[in-house]
Order: C-alpha cells, then sequence, then structure tokens
C-alpha cells in the first residue's frame, strides 16, 4: 500500500471523526447542576417546623439571660397606657408617641424618658465610678406590650442609647408545656 492512499485515508478519518474530538473539557456546566441540586436540596430540607422568612430579613438569634430582677425595667403597657421605669410612671404612651425631640439631627428622641432614663444612668455611673461620657453597663430591660407600635419601640430604643444605656434586652414571655410563664429576654 502506498503512503498515498494511507494519507488519504488518514485524512478521511480526521474529517469523519473530527466532530468527536475534545480540544478542551467545559466543566461550568457540571458545577452549575451540582450547585444547583445542592441549593434545591438544602432549600427544601425542613427540620422541625420552619417559619417562612421574608426576602431580605436576617433574623437575630436569641437567648436566655438573666432574670429581670437583675436589670432596670422599662415598661410600656397598653391597660394602662402609659411609660414605666423601674415600676415608676414617667408619662403616657401617648404623649411618648407624640413627643417631638429636642435634640437636634437626632428625632426619635423623647425628651421626657430622656431625661428619666439620664438620672438613671448618671446615677449608675456615680455608683460604679464610670466617667460621664461613658455608656453604662447595667441592662436596660424593655418591657413592651404585644400590641405597641415599631415606630414607638424604635423611638425608646434610641433615647435609650442616647441616654447612655448600650446593653438593651427585650423581654418576651417564655412558654412551653413545661413551664409556667415568665418574663425572659432576647439578647
Amino acid at each position: 500500500m502506498s503512503s498515498r492512499a494511507k494519507a488519504a485515508r488518514e485524512a478521511r478519518r480526521t474529517a469523519m471523526f473530527h466532530k468527536f474530538r475534545l480540544t478542551e473539557l467545559n466543566l461550568v456546566p457540571l458545577v452549575d447542576t451540582f450547585v444547583s441540586i445542592v441549593f434545591f436540596a438544602l432549600t427544601t430540607q425542613t427540620l422541625g417546623e420552619l417559619a417562612p422568612l421574608v426576602n431580605g430579613v436576617t433574623l437575630p438569634q436569641s437567648s436566655v439571660g438573666r432574670p429581670a430582677t437583675h436589670e432596670i425595667t422599662l415598661g410600656i403597657a397598653s391597660k394602662p397606657a402609659e411609660v414605666t421605669l423601674g415600676g415608676t410612671r414617667v408619662m403616657t404612651v401617648q404623649q411618648a408617641a407624640q413627643a417631638v425631640s429636642n435634640v437636634p439631627n437626632e428625632p426619635l428622641i423623647i425628651p421626657e424618658l430622656y431625661n428619666q432614663l439620664r438620672v438613671t444612668a448618671d446615677s449608675i455611673r456615680k455608683a460604679n465610678d464610670v466617667p460621664a461620657d461613658q455608656s453604662v453597663a447595667t441592662t436596660l430591660a424593655v418591657q413592651g406590650d404585644k400590641g405597641m407600635r415599631y415606630d414607638l419601640l424604635a423611638r425608646v430604643l434610641q433615647t435609650a442609647r442616647r441616654a447612655g444605656f448600650k446593653n438593651v434586652s427585650l423581654q418576651v414571655m417564655k412558654t412551653g408545656n413545661d413551664q409556667a410563664a415568665a418574663p425572659q429576654q432576647a439578647s
């Protein structure tokens, strides 16, 4: 056989099988497929009862802290509709909601509540020899009625921060079949 016939046969074979020849292996579609499978497997798996999450919301973690007796309690009740600090009435909820801030560039401050919280924070600073420009370490436990408006809660939290409280906890009622309801904090 001649080399010319052999070369022609090789040329036909190369032309015929050229479409099956791999020059490179593209792994991107394969990796995308595996990532999609893992994603759908993890998102459809349920571990106990899960509430649907709203897009864009990162939920905080909570833990049970110290009992409310070791903290200063700020109560916002609906019946009677009043704001109390350590059991003493400060103002009504309506007055707190309608109060106009007297601090420039901080429209959320509730002046009357700020004054009471500032006096409390100053007395804690004095008792613990803490400089006047530092926040106090004592926790302020906010007990808000479940029907309380979020805008009022935001104003109360901003007022507490401005008055000098760096540790604020929101208290909830602990529920369960094995225990009676007791106030707990969510940190």
